[in-house]
């Protein structure tokens, strides 16, 4: 089975996404790309210097509902004219776009977020989804966790690995101990526990960071060989990722311990202690925030601190 990792570029700060051909029939792509004029025509030069067309792709399949994986998902199913799009069915990213439901708000709300802020959180998410094409539920199928995508002379195993969203998908080879991991592992940067509504109960809030702990450890059980990541180089030692993920997350985790005082605080206080140079800076915000209440409902899961709700906000207090 051959792999062939194409470049993408994107707007975004963390640079080129990375989208993979699946040169074996029926010939797949594993993320496509933002919807932009520059994206599109990389894809479509990439895909051509391997003797590719649009026309040629028989299968679309996204780890997860990032702009950047996803936003031109519907563009090359319509160049295809026949290609299937696969995605998890927790990726709701699609369907209704970021900050846009009132779930979202309510998230946002309770960690202290002031209105005004949330205002410029959804404006500029608004601007980032016209870089995707939203997706009706009849327009993709839906991945499921150890399903089999058959191609000619293998399968890719199908592996849910939720954290960095609630539906993020990697794809293993297991003839060869290789994983396709999207933003699960990425080789420079600790990916960001995105906050999300619990896709089984939409009223609570999805518990991103021991969700992804789970997952890099789920990965690590198959020994990788080689790993794909979402942007940057391949990984060929996962163990050392591994553990610089782990020493990073509970650097963290102790620094967001640390900043809770007898007095409470919210996610959002903590926030601006931990990330000041994010707050006010576009999307950086946002990240800001999903990240400090990742390590919120972490360390509140595991005793380290104590969360009392009041009108509606929650406080995060020592023990």
């Amino acid at each position: 089975m051959k792999i062939i990792p194409l470049s993408i570029p994107t707007p975004f700060y963390v640079g080129d996404v990375n989208v993979y051909l699946i040169r074996e029939e029926p010939l797949t792509l594993i993320d496509v790309g933002p919807k932009t004029e520059e994206a599109s025509s990389a894809l479509r030069d990439k895909l051509r210097e391997n003797g590719v067309q649009f026309t040629d792709i028989h299968r679309i399949v996204l780890t997860h509902a990032h702009e950047d994986h996803c936003g031109l998902a519907k563009q090359v199913r319509d160049a295809t004219r026949n290609a299937k799009i696969f995605v998890h069915a927790w990726e709701t990213e699609h369907l209704f776009g970021r900050l846009a439901r009132d779930e979202q708000k309510n998230l946002m709300t309770r960690a202290g977020v002031p209105a005004e802020i949330f205002l410029q959180m959804q404006t500029l998410y608004k601007g980032i989804s016209l870089l995707t094409d939203t997706l009706a539920e009849s327009e993709f199928s839906a991945l499921e966790d150890e399903m089999e995508l058959e191609f000619a002379s293998g399968v890719l195993k199908v592996l849910h690995t939720p954290g960095h969203t609630p539906g993020s998908c990697s794809f293993l080879r297991e003839a060869n101990r290789t994983i396709i991991a999207g933003d699960c592992v990425l080789k420079r940067i600790t990916p960001n526990p995105i906050v999300s509504p619990d896709p089984i109960d939409p009223t609570k809030r999805f518990k991103s960071l021991a969700e992804y702990l789970v997952s890099l450890a789920r990965i690590r059980s198959f020994s990788p060989t080689l790993v794909y990541g979402g942007h940057g180089e391949a990984i060929h030692d996962f163990d050392e990722i591994f553990h610089r993920y782990v020493r990073a997350i509970d650097e963290r985790q102790k620094n967001v311990v640390d900043l809770v005082s007898k007095d409470g605080a919210t996610a959002w206080d903590l926030a601006q202690k931990l990330f000041p140079h994010a707050i006010g800076k576009d999307i950086h915000q946002f990240l800001a925030v999903s990240e400090t209440i990742a390590h919120l409902d972490y360390a509140e899961t595991e005793s380290k601190i104590a969360v009392e709700i009041k009108e509606g906000v929650e406080f995060y207090r020592q023990i």
